[in-house]
C-alpha cells in the first residue's frame, strides 16, 4: 500500500498496517506543564524516533517574548544517522508564516491559527501534513538563536510505526534561503540603472535567455520530485514584484543549455493565479497574507505559495529550480523562501544557513 495515498478519503476504507504513536510535551508528572522551554543558544531535539516509521503530522505553538522568534528559531530535521539536516528553516517560514509575522491560512500540506493579522510575535498554531518517512531513525530539533529564552515550546509530532517501507520510498526535504536584495537591472529597486548594464545582463530588449540571475528556489541531485515553494517577498521600490518567469532544468547533468525543461509566463502564473495576485489561500496555490490590504502588488511585505501535491515535478539526476525576479531581471527586491522536495539519501549538502542578524526581515 501505497504510504501517501492518492485519494486520502478512498483510503479511509482501507485497514491500516501501521501502528500510531506520537511523541510531545505534555507533563510527564501529569501535571498541566505541558511545554519545554528553551534556553538561549540552546539546540533541543524534540525527538528521537527509531524506524521504519513515518512522520504524518506536526503541531507547534510557542511562547516568547522576542517578536521575531520565528525567524530566530531555526527548525532541523535529520533522517537515518545523517550529520547534516535534510530540513533547514527558520521555523516560522516553514509552516508558510513569512517576515516573521503570525496570521491565520490554509493550504493542503499547512494551515496556522492565530487571532493575530499580520503582526511581530504573538501566539499561533502551526501544523504540517507533509509525510515524512524514515528508515532507520529520525531527529527532529530545534535551535535557539535569539537573545532571550523561549518560555513555552508545545509540540505534537504524530508517527506511524511501519515493519518496513517500500523500496522505492523518498525522504523528505526543505530549505530555506534568502536574497536581500535580489540584484536587478533596473532602477526599480535596485541601485542599477544604466542602460550598459540592462544590455550586459539582460540582452536586448530586456530579454532574458539564461536563469543565471534568476532567484535560485532549489538546486538538488538523485532522484526525486519538487513539490513546492512558499516565498516571503518585501519590495524595495513601488511597482509589481512579479512577472517574473519560471524555469527548471531537470536532469542536465549540471549543464543548464538554453531552454530549460519547464518555462514558465509569469510570477503570478506560476502561483497559479493572473493578473497579478489576490488574497486567496487555496489548497496549492495563493496569497496567505499582505502588510496592505489593497496596492499589495505595488507595495509592502506579501506571503505566497505554489504546492506540487498533484503534480509534483520528478527527477532521476538532479533538478534546478529557478524564477526571475520581475520581467527578465529587472527588479532587486527581499526575496527569501523555502522549497520542498522528496529524494533519495545522501543529499546535496545545503549551503550554509544565514546567520540570524541576516534573516531578520526588514523594518
Amino acid at each position: 500500500m501505497s504510504i501517501v495515498p492518492g485519494n486520502a478519503m478512498a483510503n479511509l476504507t482501507l485497514a491500516k498496517g501501521f501502528k500510531p504513536a506520537r511523541i510531545s510535551s505534555y507533563d510527564v508528572s501529569g501535571g498541566n506543564a505541558d511545554a519545554w522551554p528553551i534556553a538561549p543558544g540552546e539546540t533541543k531535539v524534540l525527538a528521537e524516533i527509531d524506524g521504519p516509521g513515518v512522520i504524518s503530522h506536526i503541531w507547534f505553538t510557542i511562547s516568547s517574548p522576542d517578536p521575531l522568534y520565528l525567524r530566530k528559531l531555526l527548525l532541523r530535521m535529520y533522517w537515518d544517522g545523517e550529520d547534516k539536516p535534510s530540513v533547514e528553516t527558520p521555523v516560522g517560514d516553514f509552516f508558510g508564516l513569512g517576515h516573521a509575522r503570525t496570521y491565520s491560512y490554509q493550504c493542503a500540506p499547512f494551515n496556522c491559527s492565530s487571532g493575530q493579522r499580520g503582526q511581530l510575535g504573538g501566539g499561533i498554531a502551526m501544523n504540517c501534513w507533509f509525510q515524512m518517512p524514515f528508515r532507520k531513525h529520525a531527529r527532529i530539533e530545534i535551535v535557539n538563536e535569539q537573545a532571550e529564552p523561549v518560555h513555552a515550546f508545545y509540540f505534537y509530532i504524530d508517527y506511524q510505526k511501519h515493519d518496513s517501507l517500500p523500496e522505492d520510498t523518498l525522504c523528505f526535504h526543505a530549505k530555506w534561503r534568502r536574497e536581500n536584495p535580489a540584484d536587478g537591472w533596473t532602477g526599480e529597486g535596485s541601485w542599477w540603472g544604466s542602460a550598459a548594464w540592462r544590455k550586459r545582463e539582460a540582452g536586448p530588449e530586456g530579454k532574458n535567455l539564461s536563469d543565471v540571475n534568476n532567484y535560485l528556489i532549489l538546486e538538488a541531485e538523485g532522484r526525486g520530485h519538487y513539490v513546492g515553494v512558499n516565498f516571503s517577498i518585501d519590495h524595495q521600490a513601488k511597482g509589481w514584484w512579479g512577472e517574473g518567469d519560471d524555469m527548471i532544468f531537470i536532469d542536465r547533468g549540471g549543464e543548464r543549455v538554453w531552454p530549460p525543461n519547464m518555462h514558465g509566463t509569469g510570477s503570478e502564473d506560476y502561483l497559479s493565479q493572473a493578473w497579478g495576485m489576490q488574497q486567496n489561500a487555496h489548497l496549492y496555490n495563493g496569497q496567505s497574507w499582505s502588510e496592505l490590504d489593497a496596492g499589495f502588488n505595488e507595495w509592502g511585505k506579501v506571503c505566497v505559495y505554489r504546492y506540487h501535491i498533484l503534480d509534483p515535478v520528478p527527477f532521476t539526476k538532479d533538478i534546478r529550480v529557478s524564477i526571475e525576479h520581475g520581467h527578465a531581471n529587472d527588479r532587486s527586491d527581499d526575496w527569501s523562501s523555502v522549497a520542498y522536495w522528496y529524494q533519495t539519501e545522501p543529499h546535496k549538502e545545503f549551503a550554509p544557513m544565514l546567520p540570524v542578524d541576516l534573516r531578520l526581515p526588514n523594518p
